[in-house]
């Protein structure tokens, strides 16, 4: 059985440890993030997707006035939109996404540090 690397951000994974869901991340989650990341802008990704993603992850999302949600994801806070029309993210909203979840250190380069044998 191959260990599995942690990366240097997370010496010691634990249960609660945001590091230790990256690395034991499903598939969809996982091309999620790449798509999210994916240059140009994709205009394809639903919110239900997300909002699954950032649970997954141990964030804590709360409802706000409107579209807008409070996500608090490895100490970072930040607010988010739901769209308001349809279930699909704007290109927007989705750049906006892709810089919370750089600050909150998930990337598609986190995965991969993560996911090394």
């Amino acid at each position: 059985m191959a260990a599995i690397r942690v990366p240097p951000l997370c010496p010691l994974p634990t249960d609660n440890d945001p590091c230790a869901r990256i690395l034991a991340m499903s598939h969809k989650h996982e091309n999620l993030i790449r798509a999210i990341f994916h240059d140009p802008v994709s205009g394809n990704i639903q919110w239900r997707e997300v909002e699954s993603l950032l649970r997954h992850l141990g964030a804590a999302v709360e409802s706000l006035a409107g579209t807008r949600v409070r996500v608090l994801l490895n100490g970072v806070e930040g607010t988010l939109h739901r769209p308001n029309h349809g279930k699909e993210l704007g290109r927007q909203d989705i750049q906006h996404l892709r810089e919370y979840l750089a600050h909150a250190r998930v990337t598609p380069s986190a995965y991969a540090a993560g996911s090394k044998e």
